[in-house]
Parts: structure tokens; sequence; C-alpha cells
């Protein structure tokens, strides 16, 4: 096996020197990047946390990344292989890269003849490396290899459920809320979710939506006041080359009214290796900068999503978790809090759970409202209110995110206000103003 660039040292660990762009990454230690077993040890996260900064490059490699390199792209080095840049070049798109690693079902295959034009397929070697080869029915691989069923399209679905563009102001710039703005700043994602809210967009198109583009977006911003916060999102801006990002963040802060910059990603989750040094320094320069990370399942808690959140939050970008609830993937008690408790201990807040989209074709992903609510009762109160995220349904037609939670108020009798608990006990709390 030739691999250029390792250097064996004990055990199953190698080292590897950095010979990087040295314009991306200036200054980079030449610190070894350790195998390591994919089970959490002892002391991981103080582990992480002491090591955060040390790095120009991602210093770590999961066992279980490291085998799955070894056997599907064994002339990759540690450098290459934690090189953001190599995982983009090198993310899975065809039907021919899938059947290289995995079976693929009949349903998968006759899927993949047809899902170019729908919803584009894109996976990072590193987060095909979390994806079981042969299991058909594992929650991961059901949100990223398509299947028939997303191709049938139920009453009620459209391509724009949320009604976003009715809300467009500019370029890729959607105004529906009194004092926020969306920015979609890329058509493009490292990794492409079968049940993405924004696929009529979504890998349609290469790179940002455009200098152009982004200065009307700016122009419109400047001059309503009103507008203080913007989410800046895609597609994935984390996908964007850094001097691209620091101009729209920079453009964003010198806005005398813009308070709050947060941006929406998955890349810690699919693409760790793009939480480089330089970016984290980078993104320090722009606070109050806040960060909403996708993610799905506790299976993506790994060794690198762990320090990739580790450094976003050394860096002091507060971190929120953002879960779809998906039929067969995450819609039980026991994955929803695994996850949540998961992400709370690499400082990540379980934020939102959303409903998922009535998206074209996703009728197969869907559970009822009412198993949601049921999910969040089966959590609530069996563990600390900073793990429970808000439960909400993002209205079909522009309406907006709604909460939808239990209904713990049972009714009011002489003043006082009858409540239920979490383990269905009732308790009652004088309330004259009823």
């Amino acid at each position: 096996m030739n691999r250029k660039n390792d250097h064996a040292i004990s055990g199953s660990a190698r080292t590897s020197h950095a010979s990087a762009d040295r314009h991306t990454f200036e200054g980079e230690d030449s610190d070894p990047v350790p195998t390591t077993d994919d089970e959490e040890p002892p002391g991981l996260v103080s582990h992480l946390q002491n090591r955060a900064n040390t790095f120009e490059l991602f210093p770590v490699i999961s066992r279980r990344a490291s085998t799955f390199r070894d056997r599907y792209f064994p002339d990759t080095s540690d450098t290459e292989w934690n090189d953001w840049r190599w995982q983009f070049r090198h993310r899975i798109r065809t039907l021919e890269e899938l059947e290289r690693i995995f079976s693929l079902s009949d349903d998968e295959k006759a899927s993949l003849v047809f899902a170019g034009g729908r919803l584009p397929l894109s996976l990072t070697p590193y987060y095909a490396s979390l994806i079981d080869p042969l299991d058909m029915s594992q929650p991961l691989r059901k949100t990223v290899i398509p299947r028939l069923a997303e191709f049938v399209q139920s009453s009620g679905e459209s391509e724009d459920p949320l009604n976003e563009e009715s809300h467009c102001v500019a370029p890729g710039l959607f105004h529906r809320y009194p004092d926020r703005v969306l920015l979609l700043a890329t058509k493009v994602c490292s990794v492409n979710c079968r049940y993405c809210t924004r696929s009529r967009l979504v890998g349609t198109g290469e790179g940002a939506a455009g200098r152009e583009d982004w200065d009307a977006a700016l122009k419109y911003i400047r001059a309503h006041r009103e507008v203080r916060d913007v989410l800046v999102s895609g597609g994935d801006p984390l996908t964007l080359p850094e001097k691209s990002l620091e101009y729209l963040l920079s453009s964003l802060r010198a806005v005398p009214h813009v308070e709050i910059i947060r941006l929406g990603t998955k890349v810690p989750m699919v693409l760790p290796q793009r939480i480089t040094g330089p970016l984290v320094r980078m993104l320090k320069m722009y606070h109050p900068l806040w960060m909403s990370i996708h993610a799905t399942h506790p299976d993506e808690i790994t060794l690198e999503s762990s320090e990739a959140c580790t450094r976003l939050a050394d860096a002091g970008i507060p971190l929120g978790s953002q879960t779809v609830l998906l039929k067969g993937v995450n819609n039980n008690t026991d994955t929803l809090m695994n996850l949540f408790h998961k992400l709370m201990k690499i400082r990540v807040r379980p934020y939102y759970l959303y409903q998922c989209d009535p998206i074209a074709g996703s009728a197969h992903f869907r559970t009822t409202v009412r198993e949601g609510i049921e999910l969040i009762r089966s959590i609530r109160g069996f563990t600390s209110g900073y793990a429970v995220p808000h439960y909400v349904i993002d209205a079909p037609g522009g309406g907006g995110k709604i909460p939808v939670s239990p209904d713990y108020i049972q009714g009011t009798v002489n003043g006082k206000l009858t409540l239920k608990n979490y383990e269905g006990k009732t308790y009652e709390y004088p309330d004259d103003s009823l």
C-alpha cells in the first residue's frame, strides 16, 4: 500500500507532516494525526478542549474512518484525508461511485437512475465512512441514498412548501419575519439530504450565488433598518472559500443595525475537516456570531464532529442544533435522547426539532404531528431542560415556525390552574387572573 506523507508510529496511529497550501493554512503545526477508536475515550471533551486550537489542519482520524480510507482510498495520506478541499473534490456523486462502496438494493439502484433531476447525490468520503455498506435499513443511509419513494408526490407537497420565493426581496435574500432575513449564500452542500427543503435550489449550480447577488442583498439589508438579525444559509455557507465567506461576514458586520449574524450549516457533521484553525480565527472576528448545526442521528457524533464543535465552541460561537424528525431514522425516544445528550456533551444546545417539511416526495419520511408531540412528552422531565428542543412546524405557505407541544394545562376551577407534569400527575396553581 502506497501512502505518501505517512510515517509509522506505534500502534495503528500514523504521523503525517503537513504539506498543504501555506496560503490557506498559514503557520500549521507538524504534530501527528492520531488514528483512534470510535468509542469515546475517558476525558474526551477535556482532551479535545486542550488540543482544539493547537492544529491548523484537522488533527484526528477515527479508526472507522481510517479503515474505510484504507479500503476505498488506499493511496490517500492523512494530510489529504483531513484536508476539507480533498474531501469536497472527492465527493461520491454517481451510481458507479456508490456501487464501488455500497451494496445497493434494487430500489436504491432504480431511484439513482432518476435522482439527478430532482435532488443531486453527494457524499463526502468521510460521511460515507459512517454509512453501513450492507444494511439498507441503517438510519443514516436512508437520509443520503435515494429511494423510489421520493419520486411519489403526495397531497399537500410542493417544491417550495414554505413559499420562500414569495418573500424574496433580492437575489437569494428572503424577508419573512419583521426583524430578520435569510440569505442563501450558495447553492452547494457537501452532502445532499434526501428530505431537503431547498432541493429546488441545492445542487442546481456550482459555487456561490455570486458577489453581484450578494451586493444586491447587502444593499437591501442596509436600506432596511428593521433588519437586526441575518441568517446566512444555503446550500451550506461553510463550503465557501474563506475569503468569500469573510467578504460576506465583514460586509454584514459593517451594517450598523445588524446586531446578530447566524450561520446555518451541516458541515461539522458531514465535513468536520472544514473547521480549520484559519477558519475559526476568521469567524471569531465577526462576533456576535451564532451557528445552527443540522444534526440528524447520534451516529453523526464522532471523534471528528466532536473535534469540530469543540473548536467552534472554544472560539466563543454559541452552537445550537436543528434536527428534522424523520420516520425510520430518529423517530423514537432512545434515538433522540441519545442524540441530544451527545450534542450537549460537545456544547451544542438542542434547539429545534422540526416536523419534516412537505417537500415533494417526502411522505415516506414524515411522521404524524401527534407522534412528534408524544416524543417531546417522553423526553421532557426525563432529562435536563437544556437537552429538550422546541418542536416546531414551519407552516406551509410561509407562516413561519409554529411551536407545537404537549398540553400540560388541564383547565381551571375556582381560580386554580390544573397542571399535569411529565409523570402524568396533576397539580394546582393559584391564578386568580383566570
